[in-house]
């Protein structure tokens, strides 16, 4: 058994946990929406169409808000053929993934569901086949209380009330070849400004997300984002950051130290963040929107061949994937100064923790994190510096064995650990020491592990990977606990500040 260190002093507060990091994601895209978050007809499902086994799961995430209604679909779609009598609403070809649209969900029903599941709607509007126009027309359907043309058009629908949707995403991945209206980064960013400019002129509380490169392996990374940044840094909030997992060449070790990578692509933003911000002499804060990430390798199948709902992306998890999903977590809490949304892409079917059948709910092994984290990260991110072994990560290098976060609650001195050990072979004793509080219990103890790091739960046995108990030993201002090799534990301490003397 190898030994690690944690030392924390809850003084040293990195920035509070937005919550709104514990977000999801939803697109027009195989059985995420049609089958997924909506069945009209199923017993499993309510009046308004929605599923109500789907709704109680996700609530166990405490989403705040969720992105829609893509992703790839939305640079190709019309908002308007959403809206109005669902039998008048036209079927559409969906060029992202070859699919048929049949519009039978939209902008209302999204906003709907989001009511009932108790989250806050994200809006991506189509700034890659779609108007600067038609993103302002959006903002008026659901923003304007009535009096114009579009706020009556939602009146008459049957809202009478604004959706008074806050979050607003200027496109999606426009820096992607394979995105429908693919242009250049100055394009994009002047698309982009006037865009913002005209929704915001709507709606002067609005906040948007501006397209940042799509992932590292991208030639444009870094330069795209500059470029967008510095264009329309006036009228923008956040910039979007994604990255999709992998282990295609079956290297564990790699895999598992995915938080390494992680990092070091938000410091990258933050970075060029910083740099621009320099370069303007300006004292406003952009901050950074992860607003797709997930593991996604083994369904990569994205042609839906002409068919409606068809069965796309629909990846098994396992014990290795829900290792690496708590490592995005730690990433946000470790950088809660720069990550204040993000959302795993996505949440029911496509890519997702949840898939269903029209009977029944599976609940995958990545679903488990996420809840842990939502659950038990409050307060004030604080800093961890971790002592412990190095291991080899294959194509990775080197990396630290375990991986840490942690956060402290003040108002009832709760601090929550987040602990990875990323080693296949050594067990992990783990110690914590609190710098400036005593321990005086243990809240809660949770702990991921299975003997077989490809384990993944099935329709038949879905009790394979899933959170046990984990013991903590404490003695005054220090905790122990031991990771089996790999594990994942969630392990929530009352504390009391200590009197010196």
């Amino acid at each position: 058994m190898q030994q690690a260190s944690v030392h924390l002093d809850t003084h040293f507060a990195i920035a509070p946990v937005d919550p709104r990091i514990f977000s999801g994601f939803v697109e027009h895209l195989g059985r995420a929406v049609y089958e997924g978050i909506y069945d009209p007809g199923n017993p499993l499902s309510d009046r308004h169409g929605f599923r109500k086994d789907v709704i109680e799961k996700l609530r166990g995430w405490r989403m705040p808000l969720v992105r829609y209604p893509g992703g790839n679909y939305v640079s190709a779609c019309d908002w308007k053929d959403t809206v109005g009598p669902a039998a008048q609403r036209p079927r559409r070809p969906e060029f992202a993934w070859r699919s048929i649209e049949t519009n039978q969900f939209g902008v209302d029903e999204f906003v709907d569901w989001c009511r009932a599941l108790g989250t806050a709607p994200m809006m991506a509007v189509n700034l890659g086949t779609g108007a600067i126009g038609d993103a302002g027309q959006l903002v008026e359907y659901c923003n304007l209380p009535g009096g114009t043309h579009w706020s009556d058009r939602r009146k008459a629908n049957g809202h009478a009330d604004p959706h008074a949707i806050k979050l607003w995403c200027l496109g999606n991945e426009m820096d992607g070849p394979w995105q429908a209206g693919h242009v250049p980064a100055d394009v994009y960013a002047h698309r982009a400004a006037q865009a913002a400019i005209l929704m915001k002129g709507i709606d002067k509380s609005i906040e948007t997300v501006v397209c940042g490169s799509c992932g590292t392996g991208m030639s444009t990374y870094m330069a795209w984002d500059r470029t967008v940044l510095e264009y329309c840094w006036p009228y923008i909030d956040y910039i979007s950051a994604h990255r999709y997992s992998a282990n295609r060449d079956n290297d564990t070790p790699k895999f598992l130290a995915e938080g390494v990578a992680i990092d070091a692509m938000i410091e990258d933003y933050a970075a060029v963040i910083g740099y621009v911000g320099g370069l303007k002499k300006s004292k406003k804060k952009i901050y950074i929107s992860f607003d797709e990430w997930n593991v996604w390798y083994k369904d990569t199948h994205g042609d839906g061949n002409w068919a409606t709902a068809p069965h796309l992306c629909e990846e098994v998890y396992n014990l290795e994937d829900a290792l690496v999903c708590a490592q995005y977590l730690s990433s946000f809490l470790r950088h809660a100064d720069s990550v204040k949304i993000a959302c795993i892409a996505q949440i029911v079917n496509v890519i997702s923790p949840i898939l269903t059948k029209k009977d029944a709910l599976l609940i995958q092994s990545t679903y488990y994190p996420l809840e842990m984290f939502a659950r038990l990260a409050q307060g004030d991110a604080i800093e961890t510096r971790v002592d412990g072994p190095i291991i080899n990560a294959g194509g990775m290098g080197e990396a630290p064995a375990l991986d840490a976060s942690a956060t402290f609650n003040e108002t009832d001195g709760a601090v929550s650990l987040f602990l990875v050990n990323r080693s296949l072979t050594d067990e992990l004793l783990v110690k914590v020491a609190l710098a400036d509080r005593n321990i005086s219990g243990v809240a809660g103890a949770e702990l991921m592990h299975h003997k077989d790091v490809k384990a993944a739960n099935t329709w038949e046995n879905q009790n394979i990977v899933k959170p046990g108990h984990v013991t903590v030993n404490i003695d005054g201002a220090t905790a122990t606990v031991t990771l089996p090799a790999p594990s994942f534990a969630a392990v929530q301490l009352k504390t009391t500040e200590r009197k010196d003397g």
